[in-house]
């Protein structure tokens, strides 16, 4: 009987062990969870707040641009055509270059997520 008790306890240990393994695997899975969750929702946080700054910013100068160059042609009506080519040029780039930017953002959070 000696040896199947000590069997038996042997056991029971590796059941302990592997039970508190699992418990504490769990636990960080939690916690990798929540601190990717808060990574993210504070990326979010600050693009959204920093983006509203920059978009107010961009509009005061777009308009001032066009106003400046409505003054520069004698005409309003040219300096905002001028100011919407320009913005329709950046739009252009943009769209060409979706594929390296959308490479960058995914290389930008995987590292982040992953690390």
């Amino acid at each position: 009987m000696n040896i199947f008790e000590s069997l038996n306890e042997t056991s029971n240990k590796a059941s302990d062990i592997g039970e508190t393994y699992i418990n504490k695997s769990h636990q960080y899975v939690k916690l990798k969870i929540f601190q990717q969750l808060t990574q993210v929702m504070s990326l979010l946080g600050k693009m959204i707040l920093v983006g509203a700054f920059l978009f107010i910013a961009f509009m005061f100068f777009a308009i001032s641009a066009a106003i400046g160059i409505g003054y520069w042609l004698d005409n309003m009506a040219y300096g905002a055509l001028v100011v919407g080519g320009l913005f329709l040029i950046f739009a252009v780039i943009v769209y060409v270059l979706r594929k390296r930017i959308d490479n960058k953002f995914i290389t930008t959070m995987s590292q982040n997520f992953f690390d």
